[in-house]
């Protein structure tokens, strides 16, 4: 893989991942741009004890442009884009539009095609295989910024989830605290070692793997509906090593990792018969709290609010109101239907 960085008219950093190491890109953003957008603000609540990120400016970034004005496309001749390159493989950039920046963080957008019609589950193994060490690299080089206690990989992809660009993306947040679920898991693996010995993660791993609700698995990684499933369609996608995050892999569990992804997301897409809208969501161990790497696990979870062909799940009073949630699929069903789903 041929990595090349460079800066955008505004000085926000761009950093082309190109399959070829004979890959030569444009690194001149020619266009003219207004000044970088204000930052953030982090208030935590008080009766939570949770941080909230306000970031008014983000009221007018860009909402669903038509597709030949898409700003994630390659640049062109009289059309110019936040890619300078006429073309990529996979390319990342601070986001023109952040919710967290300065000393509050960093986010980043990851496009992963200059193709705007494709998606992830179109593009096969060898382009994921890219994607996790363009995400294993910025992992590791955003976890060295000062302050930064998370790094956070994931995709949204489909209206029904609040996407604002069709183009195939994902993003990458540099958190400056640790987020309210992995602090939650964290309670819970310690327990867990203090009641048991144990590692909750490898323990759930080990039992999943034994039950009726495992999707996909091969040597290195096993894709399961989990057993307390919140959502309509929810599988999780656990390593069979122990490690905490990303940079971690290596390379023959990358390899395998973009195998059984690429069939699982084939799988999700046969479900209803097209596309299904869904969060992927990398959950690493914190960056510099020893106690806490030595309890996580990495692992992906990946969700949707699509619960039928033509219906949606809404969060309404339990799960937005007390975060009681109510799953109307049984897990065990939602696994057999994705078996089902094979080419």
């Amino acid at each position: 893989m041929r990595k090349t960085s460079a800066r955008l008219a505004d000085g926000r950093e761009i950093i082309y991942f190109d399959e070829s190491d004979g890959a030569r890109r444009e690194l001149h953003d020619h266009r003219d741009l207004p000044e970088r957008a204000p930052g953030s603000e982090l208030r935590r609540d008080p009766l939570t004890r949770e941080w909230v990120v306000v970031a008014a400016h983000r009221q007018g970034r860009t909402h669903l442009p038509p597709s030949d004005q898409c700003p994630l496309c390659p640049s062109t001749g009289d059309r110019r884009t936040e890619v300078p390159s006429a073309d990529y493989d996979v390319v990342a950039f601070e986001n023109r539009f952040p919710s967290l920046s300065g000393d509050e963080g960093r986010c980043e957008v990851l496009c992963f095609s200059s193709d705007h019609d494709t998606s992830l589950a179109e593009l096969g193994p060898r382009r994921v295989r890219t994607i996790v060490d363009a995400w294993a690299d910025r992992s590791a080089a955003l976890a060295e910024r000062p302050g930064i206690e998370q790094v956070y990989c994931f995709e949204n992809r489909g209206p029904e989830i609040g996407v604002t660009l069709h183009h195939p993306h994902g993003q990458i947040y540099a958190l400056p605290f640790v987020t309210p679920r992995t602090a939650t898991v964290l309670a819970s693996a310690r327990a867990h070692r203090e009641e048991t010995g144990g590692d909750l993660f490898e323990d759930v791993l080990a039992a999943e793997r034994k039950g009726p609700r495992v999707v996909l698995e091969n040597e290195h990684w096993t894709a399961f509906v989990p057993e307390a499933a919140r959502w309509p369609v929810e599988v999780h996608v656990y390593p069979h090593r122990a490690v905490p995050d990303l940079p971690s892999l290596d390379d023959a569990e990358r390899d395998a990792f973009a195998e059984l992804y690429s069939a699982l997301l084939g799988r999700c897409d046969r479900l209803f018969d097209g596309p299904l809208p869904y969060i992927s969501a990398w959950h690493q161990a914190p960056v510099r709290d020893a106690e806490a790497r030595d309890l996580s696990r990495l692992r992906l979870e990946l969700f949707s609010v699509r619960r039928a062909a033509a219906k949606l799940k809404y969060l309404a009073g339990t799960e937005s109101g007390m975060g009681v949630f109510i799953n109307d699929i049984a897990p065990e069903t939602t696994a057999q239907r994705l078996r089902e789903a094979a080419p």
